[in-house]
């Protein structure tokens, strides 16, 4: 093909709950296409399900940000990336972010989430308590979305949640692309500080939680921890607080779909799966820079082009899921990339689904005639950022 004009990052939406209309077009004509990003640089855009996949899977796409360009949604760079940063294994390649991925795989199993079903039902059951001593209406995101991801995440992790005022600002800044880069790189700063502080209380007095169990690992270094904790809280909040608030936005929307969820709550799990397919929040962070030139869906990739896989609109793609754009709770979704794939697939993704399944659950049990407050068009959305979310969301019981 001829090379053609690059367009820049598609942030708005004709409906709320769909990927920018722009996806639709392209996956059917031209599945890879140029993109500017808002720093300048130009690279490629992925829209189709079996061209994402690709991608992801080929070790001749790389993830490290050291043969490339980072691809930023901010106008400018937040996080320094040259040199390669010690424990960020986000952005490495096998057989550094193996080394590191299987220090943390065990933590994350099915079976180890599941023992922390308990815990995130209790935390549940006090947001629940906190929304109707606020009384209706009351903003979902804030009274029980946030706390409840943010809590349980940060007990994980080894964060004192009373502390949180240290370094939840930084993640907030990270995902908006409005927000100020020199304000938001401060931030962060101030955040891995606070986390410095954490790991050496966790030295002297050791608890039940992540960053114990990593200090226990004396190959790694300060510096190591600081930033797998920084990754383990920015990867792992954002994106599930804005999968819960705005998953219970479709549902309260698409009110048949909630009346079969409520009249065979078994249908929970599958709920679960459909809404991460239909909704994918994870926008613009999934990118690969090509270690060599090369030919793909009949493009030319030159080594060190930037490829950024569009999630939300594999997930759309008519060749893999019938009818994408409908909202159905009885969908057969296995093989959505909502959390990635390929050995970058999201670490946490087992964790989300218990704090999704329990918010969720929690909700429809403690307010049988939850319904939004507002009209749906009036629901305030952050669309410029990595993750696709609901500023607040009014609701009523």
């Amino acid at each position: 093909m001829t090379d053609a004009i690059s367009f820049e990052v598609p942030w708005a939406r004709t409906d709320k709950f769909d990927p920018p209309a722009v996806f639709d077009t392209l996956r059917e004509q031209r599945p890879l296409a140029r993109m500017r990003y808002p720093d300048g640089h130009v690279g490629w855009i992925v829209s189709s399900y079996e061209l994402v996949r690709e991608v992801l899977s080929d070790p001749r796409f790389s993830h490290s940000c050291e043969v490339g360009h980072f691809p930023v949604t901010h106008q400018g760079q937040v996080i320094p990336t040259h040199p390669l940063i010690p424990g960020m294994f986000i952005h490495m390649d096998p057989p550094e972010h193996t080394r590191y991925r299987r220090l943390l795989t065990g933590e994350f199993t099915v079976r180890r989430t599941s023992r922390l079903t308990a815990h995130v039902e209790a935390v549940a059951a006090e947001q629940i308590e906190v929304m109707r001593e606020h009384g209706a209406p009351a903003d979902l995101v804030g009274t029980f979305a946030k706390p409840l991801v943010l809590r349980v995440l940060s007990a994980m992790v080894g964060l004192p949640y009373e502390e949180r005022d240290r370094y939840l600002h930084a993640v907030t800044l990270l995902h908006d692309a409005e927000a100020d880069p020199a304000e938001a790189a401060a931030a962060y700063e101030q955040a891995g500080a606070f986390f410095d502080e954490v790991i050496e209380r966790r030295r002297k007095q050791p608890e039940d939680d992540l960053i114990s169990t990593l200090v226990g690992h004396e190959e790694l270094t300060g510096e190591e921890l600081r930033n797998i904790v920084t990754l383990l809280l920015f990867a792992g909040y954002e994106t599930t607080e804005s999968a819960l608030a705005v998953g219970t936005f479709a549902l309260l929307h698409h009110a048949d779909q909630l009346a079969r969820l409520r009249a065979d709550p078994t249908k929970l799990d599958a709920a679960i799966e459909e809404l991460l397919r239909y909704l994918t929040v994870n926008q613009y962070h999934t990118y690969r820079t090509a270690l060599e030139d090369l030919t793909l869906h009949g493009e030319v990739i030159k080594k060190g082009d930037t490829v950024t896989v569009s999630l939300p609109a594999a997930n759309r793609d008519p060749a893999k899921f019938e009818c994408p754009a409908k909202l159905d709770i009885d969908r057969e979704t296995s093989g959505h990339v909502a959390f990635g794939f390929g050995v970058h697939q999201c670490l946490g993704q087992n964790l989300a689904r218990v704090e999704l399944r329990v918010g969720l659950s929690a909700l429809l049990r403690a307010f049988p005639d939850l319904r939004l407050a507002v009209p749906a068009d009036e629901v305030p959305l952050r669309l410029q950022g990595s993750v696709f979310a609901v500023k607040n969301l009014p609701v009523s019981w």
